[in-house]
């Protein structure tokens, strides 16, 4: 049961002065490191650590330190590194077992010791330094402990009874995941960090393995939950699931047996708090957050945790202002790591669909999985492998994965990249102009291969904005036919491709920087939709669409893809995404329909097919087309990812050439999980489940970052908005950034002598030409 809200009267007594006496909730490393530092920083504190476990009680067996972590601890307390250096296990290569086949990768550096000898190292490092330990010991609430002390450190763990007692201003997320793990050991030390895979007859299992003593190596088994049941493993007990796993990794193992310790079957729980500190009471390490296993980052974010924790209290004059600058430190560290963890467990929760890959790209994109490593700092840790795995996907020599071509139907682009649909809000009447002449060719002659004009409206009601673009009469198709005879004369090798949409509920609104999707103060039009339901509060509500009406708007898409083939496009992409007309029948949250158009999903696709299949009907046979759809409503009671793969398993049915494969914007109070190429994933699992060619969009920014997702077979193109408005020239400059001159990237003649880098001014400070030793 959550506790008061307030803190104790002593507690707000004393959270401006400079804190003496602290009180330590947990023995783990976290609040030992804490112990550690706080009185290094100042002798005179009198710091007590409660752990009711014993000093040799531990989870796990091994852990791993990154060395900017060691620097940490170096600079801070280079006693504890001193003792700690004295027994890392060091390696650099990462082994991965599928299917028979090892594939190595060098150059990553790890450092890891047992969870044991850390606790020991720091217990006595506790003991020299005066700190009262107190294991076996039930600390006592924390409201006492905060009444009677100056600070009070709850490190108690990702079961923390201090958040628990305070949930009501920790506010704490904590999301359980799909698979499930055990933490076991082996008594011989591998000679890489090992990942293996097992195909068995009830599903896919992993193991990661990792030496962390020169006899002992920690060996963690995960699966999916269902697969976990199938194989009879949730009956087991500790014994028998050691001994289990220990058969079905005999490879690995060598034959090996596994120990245990305490081990259980768990799901890990991601932990997010919305506030740190409470008072003079402050959360730490797994109690304020928690990341994934499968990066290694437990250990190192709780001493990070203790490092910035001590730094704060040294340098800010108040408690309250050091507890502040703590949170705003690490917080934005902590989500960034979460992040990655979060893309690395999903991973390993959907490993059944990459089993199929090819040995190389499968090695290529475990490693990969986070978006911490990528392909450029891959290639420089171990070039060999990197280029391995380029030769494999069919990469000529010399040529980034990003500029290897890709077809569709009877069109070849000669790159991945796309220019992303981009609203301008600058047609008049629906005519495009020059504004939309210059962006789009500017983008075309920056060398992507695809470049998509804004979503292009049906009919006048269909328009988002009065600045809305169209393709409903022939004066906007004749202006249109001016920008794409453009891009194919002065920007040859680069196809230009139409988004077809309509607005539905999200029409008649302002200019985007005049207030987004906010009604028009005059001149409104009525809108339309699957149900009348507004998108905001405020928003006008639409009329409900009728069968007649329904078979006026097909009627409408076929006239404008009709007017696009003669205006010269390459490619149509229908919009079936972000809550305007197409999407709102695909979603459950917007479409309330009872006919034949709403219900179950085979229902709610009636229409967007319809009128698939009517535009198909009139698109020229060798031009590709391609559908764009919300992968998830990010909202309860919405789209799936499961939804989505179905919907995309029909529109490829129906003759789609690939999927573009973006998220959200279909209802008002979504909450979307935004991130670094955070929509991929959505593409990745279409792009498998469906096996349809995708397009991924969302939050893509570095031409690194289209290098790694294209070649671990994540998507096919990728498509960028807002790196191509910074840049018009993003494509050419990320080829001369890589030092590629090839047909997958060609410079407009007028721009030949653009194609290096210019030249600046020497920064670097000359070295000395001779050094005295002392």
């Amino acid at each position: 049961m959550a506790g008061p809200v307030n803190p104790p009267a002593a507690a707000q007594a004393t959270a401006g002065t400079h804190p003496l006496r602290v009180a330590v909730i947990g023995g783990g490393p976290a609040g030992l490191y804490a112990a550690v530092l706080l009185k290094r920083l100042d002798p005179a504190r009198e710091i007590t650590v409660w752990e009711r476990n014993t000093p040799d009680d531990t989870f796990g067996f091994g852990v791993v330190l990154s060395d900017e972590t060691l620097g940490g601890i170096e600079h801070a307390d280079p006693a504890v590194h001193d003792a700690l250096q004295d027994h890392f296990v060091r390696w650099d290569d990462i082994d991965i077992v599928h299917r028979g086949t090892r594939q190595t990768s060098t150059g990553h550096g790890f450092a890891a010791l047992g969870r044991k000898r850390l606790l020991r190292i720091l217990h006595d490092r506790c003991h020299d330094l005066g700190v009262d330990l107190r294991p076996r010991t039930e600390a006592p609430p924390p409201g006492e402990l905060a009444a009677r002390h100056d600070l009070v450190i709850a490190a108690d763990g990702v079961h923390s009874a201090t958040r628990a007692h305070y949930a009501q201003v920790f506010r704490p997320r904590i999301t359980s995941h799909r698979c499930r793990y055990i933490w076991l050991a082996a008594d011989f030390a591998f000679d890489a960090f090992r990942f293996e895979i097992a195909e068995t007859e009830h599903g896919v299992m992993q193991l990661h393995g990792y030496p962390y003593a020169p006899d002992a190596s920690t060996v963690i088994v995960e699966m999916r939950e269902e697969v976990w049941r199938a194989a009879g493993l949730d009956t087991a007990d500790e014994k028998d699931s050691a001994a289990r796993c220990a058969a079905i990794f005999a490879d690995a193992l060598g034959g090996r047996p596994l120990r245990s310790n305490r081990s259980a079957w768990s799901v890990f729980r991601t932990v997010v708090n919305e506030r740190w500190s409470h008072g003079n009471i402050v959360l730490l390490g797994d109690a304020a957050h928690t990341a994934h296993f499968s990066i290694g980052s437990g250990t190192k974010l709780a001493v990070e945790d203790a490092l910035a924790l001590a730094a704060c209290l040294g340098e800010h004059p108040t408690l309250d202002e050091a507890l502040t600058a703590y949170e705003e430190e690490r917080r934005p560290v902590v989500a960034s790591t979460q992040r990655a963890a979060r893309a690395s467990l999903e991973w390993f929760e959907d490993l059944a669909l990459h089993v199929a890959r090819p040995p190389r790209q499968f090695a290529f994109d475990l490693l990969t999985r986070s978006r911490r490593v990528t392909h450029d700092n891959l290639r420089l840790r171990d070039a060999r492998f990197t280029g391995a795995v380029e030769r494999e996907f069919g990469c000529p020599p010399g040529t980034p994965p990003m500029f290897t071509p890709f077809r569709l139907r009877g069109l070849t682009l000669r790159n991945r990249v796309v220019v992303s649909p981009m609203d301008l809000y600058s047609a008049t009447d629906g005519v495009p102009g020059d504004f939309h002449l210059v962006h789009l060719g500017a983008r075309a002659l920056g060398g992507a291969g695809l470049v998509m004009t804004e979503m292009v409206c049906v009919s006048p009601e269909g328009r988002i904005t009065p600045g809305c673009a169209g393709l409903y009469t022939g004066p906007q198709a004749d202006a249109w036919r001016r920008i794409t005879d453009f891009v194919h004369t002065r920007a040859p090798g680069t196809a230009i491709g139409v988004q077809l949409g309509h607005s539905g509920r999200k029409g008649s609104t302002r200019l985007m920087w005049e207030g987004m999707d906010e009604p028009l103060p005059a001149g409104n039009w009525p809108v339309v939709a699957a149900s009348p339901l507004p998108y905001r509060p405020g928003s006008q509500i639409p009329r409900q669409l009728g069968r007649a009406q329904l078979t006026d708007l097909r009627g409408k898409f076929m006239s404008a893809a009709r007017r696009a083939a003669r205006a010269g496009f390459d490619l149509l992409e229908l919009h079936c995404a972000h809550g305007y007309l197409l999407s709102g029948f695909l979603s459950p949250l917007t479409n309330l329909r009872t006919d034949a158009y709403g219900g179950p999903l085979a229902n709610r696709l009636r229409f967007p097919l319809e009128v698939f299949d009517a535009v198909r009907g009139v698109w020229p046979e060798e031009r590709p087309m391609t559908v764009r759809i919300s992968a998830t409503d990010w909202a309860e009671g919405g789209t799936t990812v499961e939804d989505a793969v179905e919907i995309a398993r029909a529109f490829t049915a129906h003759g789609a050439d690939a999927v573009d494969v973006s998220t959200g914007q279909v209802v008002a109070g979504e909450r979307p999980e935004f991130g670094r190429s955070y929509q991929t994933p959505f593409a990745e699992r279409i792009r498998h489940a469906a096996r349809v060619p995708v397009i991924a969009v969302g939050a893509i920014s570095s031409w690194d970052d289209v290098n790694s997702l294209i070649l671990a077979g994540r998507t096919d193109l990728c498509a960028l908005a807002r790196p191509h408005l910074y840049d018009p020239q993003w494509t050419l400059h990320a080829a001369a950034e890589q030092g590629y001159q090839g047909p997958g990237a060609q410079w407009p003649d007028p721009y030949l002598a653009g194609r290096r880098p210019p030249r600046t001014g020497r920064t670097d400070a000359p070295k000395p030409r001779l050094t005295l030793g002392t």
